[in-house]
């Protein structure tokens, strides 16, 4: 092995694991990565105070991956192993750079069998320890899912990106209780409705689908969770089991709240009345969303 200063020898050890994949783009990206990690050790202080200060992107499609580098290095992680479902083909995923960069291991889920298809033809898949699955998750299924596959008790850090019951599936996950949960809010419902939309086994559909924040920081407090804040392009929010949040301080849905700016521009013109559950009274009720 070349010489390298010891910071950088971790630099060194993840390119070597690419260099075979012939990838260049995956070679430089994991390079600059691993230079903005080797700056961000010095950096803690300002990443308790904001997690959005952590933000990158290496295959996250927001800045997920800082954040998640930021949480996993420093909170005290038992299991080294992950879940994420509603993955597409997994090049965009928020847990990818976690398997490659922490060697961690995952169980990843998609609804489209033609999406796993794609993700195990990937060198990624043999190269890293990675379960697949073609699954349509529901409330029903979801623990012995988790059970089957031999995940349960055993999770570090849990992704729900469904695009519609993320709250309702979030809910009834009793096999793990990770450290870190991260789930997709609906900005639109805005930081003060307790808003999620009514429970459905069919894939969901326009813009009342998922959960409001608020409704999933109430629901984290009830699952022993605290908020800690959102990304800065309003879509994934983060969640810290309280006995590991060491000196991050929990946050207010009001405080954490961030309005997405992505898609927008094509809610501006007519509203419409859509049913909505209301997670605090316990009812359906009838409002007007862009």
């Amino acid at each position: 092995m070349p010489f390298f200063t010891k910071p950088f020898a971790k630099v060194y050890n993840t390119l070597y694991a690419f260099y075979h994949s012939r990838n260049d783009t995956d070679i430089q990206k994991l390079l600059t990565a691993n230079l903005v990690l080797h700056n961000h050790a010095r950096r803690t202080e300002e990443f308790i105070a904001n997690i959005q200060a952590a933000e990158f992107r290496v295959f996250s499609q927001w800045g997920d991956d800082g954040i998640i580098q930021f949480l996993v290095n420093y909170l005290e992680i038992e299991h080294k192993n992950f879940i994420e479902f509603g993955i597409e083909t997994y090049h965009e995923a928020t847990t990818r750079f976690l398997l490659v960069q922490n060697n961690w291991s995952g169980f990843v889920m998609d609804s489209s069998k033609r999406n796993i298809s794609q993700l195990k033809a990937q060198d990624i898949y043999w190269r890293h320890d990675v379960l697949a699955l073609p699954a349509f998750v529901t409330k029903n299924n979801i623990n012995q899912l988790i059970i089957d596959h031999g995940f349960e008790n055993k999770v570090g850090l849990l992704h729900v990106d469904i695009d519609g019951n993320d709250y309702w599936i979030w809910k009834e996950i009793s096999a793990i209780k990770p450290e870190i949960v991260i789930v997709e809010y609906n900005h639109r419902f805005g930081a003060s409705m307790p808003y999620v939309m009514p429970y459905t086994d069919k894939p969901a559909s326009g813009q009342e689908r998922g959960a409001s924040l608020l409704s999933l920081c109430d629901l984290a407090e009830e699952k022993g969770y605290c908020f800690i804040g959102c990304e800065s392009h309003g879509v994934n929010a983060y969640f810290v089991r309280k006995d590991k949040i060491k000196d991050i301080s929990p946050l207010t849905a009001e405080q954490g709240y961030v309005a997405a700016k992505a898609g927008n521009r094509f809610h501006h013109s007519n509203t419409k009345e859509t049913s909505v559950y209301n997670t605090r009274t316990n009812k359906i009720e009838f409002i007007q969303l862009p």
